[in-house]
């Protein structure tokens, strides 16, 4: 004889959860709309992407693997363009060129940029005038740019000289002397965009406290005390941003160079993308170039990289 044990009735509560419950079908089917939907606000900015940018990418690392002169068809070599561009002395200039240029126009363009921004966080009169006058080089082409600062920096006719000659200085050849191009090209690059950094850093001093100031003057603090210890460390964040993008834009320096220079005289300001334009379009060689440019893409995402890891040592987020 089997004995049953008679179901507990079910309460009103589980009984309306059970018949409450979505079947699983129509959750799918709910995903799948929300999926598409998204996928639909993708797809215009996506496609562009890979067509204009992840496409190029992965077709200048197979043109890399090979030698190619944009006409003929492409020769398989391998690893052969890295070897010689590693070995090439031209190269090994044209990276020492950019960082040279790096190391000039960063700690230039930071200082000015932030001089301007504590500057134009005061209660001046016609300060948004001023922003304004800061920042419209940013927005100039470099064409515009470097030409007017050719013309500054004429050795012969240039005002710049003519300033340095009223005070008994003999002005430098500038961008016609080897010595001189690469920091005639440092100083136009800093000028143009002083106005890019001040924006970045007035926006961060713009959002520090006015009660630590306050704090930090009722315990005795001078300006420069203030500047060291509230200023520069609760502006980091800001710091950390022009850094990053400045080293890249600093990685890539192009323009400037070539409307001023031309990466001449001499080779002495030839940098990175410069040669790979040369090598593309003066030379024939687009299998070494777009060699030459992955090897720049793997040394501006690495040093990004070390940055990124970096940033929780000295950036406050506070």
């Amino acid at each position: 004889m089997t004995i049953t044990t008679p179901r507990a009735p079910r309460t009103e509560a589980a009984s309306a959860r059970a018949t409450s419950a979505p079947p699983r079908g129509s959750s799918r089917r709910a995903d799948t709309r929300y999926a598409l939907t998204v996928l639909c606000f993708l797809v215009p900015s996506a496609v562009p992407m890979l067509a204009f940018t992840v496409y190029p990418m992965f077709g200048a690392m197979w043109a890399s693997l090979h030698e190619w002169n944009l006409i003929s068809p492409m020769t398989w070599v391998g690893i052969d363009n890295y070897v010689h561009l590693i070995q090439d002395r031209d190269t090994q200039d044209a990276f020492a060129h950019t960082f040279y240029y790096i190391g000039g126009y960063l700690p230039l363009v930071y200082v000015g940029g932030l001089a301007l921004a504590i500057a134009l966080n005061t209660r001046l009169k016609g300060r948004n005038l001023l922003r304004g006058i800061y920042f419209l080089p940013v927005v100039t082409s470099w064409i515009a740019v470097a030409l007017v600062w050719r013309w500054l920096l004429n050795p012969s006719s240039g005002i710049v000289n003519q300033v340095l000659a009223q005070i008994g200085i003999e002005g430098p050849g500038w961008y016609t002397d080897p010595a001189w191009a690469m920091p005639s090209i440092i100083l136009a690059s800093a000028w143009k965009d002083l106005g890019f950094v001040m924006i970045i850093l007035l926006a961060g001093l713009q959002a520090i406290p006015q009660d630590l100031y306050e704090a930090a003057t009722v315990d005795g603090a001078g300006w420069w005390r203030r500047l060291f210890s509230v200023t520069l460390p609760m502006l980091t964040p800001s710091t950390f941003f022009v850094i990053v993008i400045s080293l890249i834009n600093g990685f890539q320096v192009f323009d400037q160079v070539y409307a001023m220079t031309g990466g001449g005289p001499a080779g002495a300001s030839q940098v990175v993308v410069q040669q790979v334009y040369d090598l593309t379009f003066r030379y024939g060689a687009a299998g070494e170039a777009s060699a030459l440019s992955w090897m720049l893409f793997v040394l501006v995402l690495a040093v990004t990289v070390i940055q990124i890891r970096g940033q929780k040592r000295w950036v406050n987020y506070a």
